[in-house]
């Protein structure tokens, strides 16, 4: 028996699975961490003590809880949340604190640097759309403006995924998908270096080298194998981002499958089969072969759920601690009785600013409708609703390019909220169906390991693989019932942009 490694270090915690040759897994294991936030606007985390350190952990924690020898480790594949900008020097070591995805948004000047660098029209060829905080290239000039002496030191600009690579082989490699989706426009497709467009940013040779996903990039190290128990010569795919991996968990395979992901932020990703041309959204090959994806991505989902708990719901934390009560379970209580559209309140959910579609970091949260008669429940409810409105909202917007969203294959920790997944279903006009294996990203970590080594022929395969565990679908009427608040939703933002941006200015 076979067995494949997945780990996924996320936002608040990274995940491992061990799974065998039938896509089974065998061992799961979880480990929390936080995210640093050292000025408004800015969001950090500690490649080695988060990043490496979590996978080690997971990975001597899988083996052990498994009885699994290291040996019969077929493939390891790993991924980390969104794009991330790390620079490290010419031994590999981190040079400062990584700059986080696009909810990082301390690159505003650099993004409308680039923007008057390239002009409008070059920028809609060479981006598809406005540069955004979610653009690594900004991150990189953002260091070479305000920290030369990084910037003079740096060997290699990486993300997430291409430092855990790294850590395991000693080779330098970036996902061709994610040199596309993420670091425009420094890649060709084929994943070598577009050496014209990285004049204005960086040197060619500080860029990883591009490789397809499943690519068996090295092996495992000995100085690796010490520090994660793996047997040196472990094969190890290239990898990418936390939302891709977690897009094949979940069955997106081939044009017209969506997943939506409700984690510390949401991420939609649908298989398209042309490229697709969208300022609110981000075209791009995807990372199975002959396909298209349309990216998306907001910065308001558990994050903003845990900023609720923090501020509102305290007393479901107390409970947490001294009953041993889920608190976000307990902050739930009562929310579906409240009637679609929480009494006449909405809520703009744009607490940090907003990615798609309002590609907008100084948009801002509003609470509208608020009446005496209004509970914090209320106040909850409608948030969730805010959260539900924007996955619509992307809907309408992969509908209106022709792509034929029929269902939402749902992953990330907000899954395990049945009545949010009901609204959302109910919001949104369409059956949401979650997967059997609700670990994420590294069970489709685990997954293109196996295609890695040959084991499944190629994504295809996964089809016979993936199960689903629950279907939501809509309740029609009550789709009818949210369709003006729907509309009252889009119309809020579009009236109050320049209010909000005029607060933004003093809460920087």
């Amino acid at each position: 028996m076979h067995y494949f490694l997945g780990i996924d270090v996320g936002t608040y915690s990274s995940k491992g699975v061990l799974t065998d040759e039938s896509g089974k897994v065998v061992s799961r294991a979880v480990t929390h961490h936080g995210m640093e936030n050292p000025e408004p606007g800015y969001y950090e985390q500690d490649a080695d003590k988060v990043w490496w350190n979590d996978f080690c952990i997971l990975s001597k924690i899988l083996l052990q809880q498994s009885g699994v020898e290291p040996e019969k480790i077929a493939c390891v594949g790993g991924s980390t949340l969104g794009a991330d900008c790390l620079p490290v020097d010419k031994d590999g070591h981190p040079l400062r604190k990584a700059i986080l995805y696009g909810i990082d948004a301390r690159c505003v000047e650099e993004m409308e640097y680039l923007s008057q660098y390239y002009g409008t029209e070059k920028v809609k060829k060479l981006f598809g759309r406005p540069i955004c905080s979610g653009d690594v290239s900004a991150k990189i000039l953002w260091i070479k403006n305000h920290e030369p002496e990084v910037y003079r030191r740096t060997h290699k600009f990486l993300t997430g995924s291409s430092y855990l690579t790294f850590k395991l082989t000693g080779k330098y490699v970036i996902d061709t998908f994610l040199g596309m989706a993420s670091f425009r426009p420094l890649y060709y497709p084929d994943g070598s270096i577009h050496k014209e467009m990285c004049k204005p940013i960086c040197m060619p040779e500080q860029l990883a080298e591009g490789m397809p996903v499943t690519h068996i990039c090295g092996t495992v190290t000995k100085q690796a194998s010490k520090e994660t128990g793996l047997k040196e010569g472990t094969p190890v795919i290239t990898g990418t981002g936390d939302s891709a991996a977690e897009a094949i968990s979940v069955g997106v395979l081939a044009p017209g499958d969506l997943m939506v992901q409700f984690g510390s932020s949401l991420f939609f990703y649908c298989c398209a089969d042309r490229l697709i041309q969208d300022e609110r959204v981000r075209g791009n090959p995807f990372l199975i072969p002959e396909t298209y994806s349309v990216a998306a991505g907001t910065n308001n989902g558990g994050t903003l759920q845990k900023w609720y708990l923090e501020q509102l719901f305290s007393e479901c934390l107390e409970r947490e601690k001294t009953a041993g009560l889920n608190a976000y379970e307990e902050m739930m209580k009562g929310i579906s009785e409240i009637a679609p559209g929480s009494d006449g309140l909405i809520t703009l959910p744009y607490f940090a600013g907003e990615r798609t579609p309002l590609n907008d970091p100084d948009a801002r949260g509003m609470i509208v409708g608020l009446s005496l008669s209004h509970t914090k429940r209320h106040l909850y409810r409608s948030a969730l609703e805010g959260i539900g409105y924007s996955v619509a909202q992307h809907i309408d917007i992969f509908r209106e390019n022709g792509l034929p969203v029929k269902r939402i294959a749902a992953a990330g920790g907000g899954t395990k909220n049945a009545v949010w997944m009901q609204m959302v279903a109910d919001i949104a006009g369409v059956s949401l169906e979650t997967p059997k294996e609700d670990i994420g990203a590294a069970y489709g970590d685990a997954l293109m390991a196996a295609i890695g080594v040959g084991f499944y022929q190629g994504f295809s395969d996964l089809r016979q693989v993936i199960q689903k565990k629950c279907i939501y679908k809509p309740d029609l009427e009550r789709h009818e019932l949210y369709k003006p608040f729907r509309k009252l939703f889009d119309e809020l933002y579009r009236c109050n942009q320049e209010i909000l941006h005029s607060l933004s200015k003093h809460n920087k």
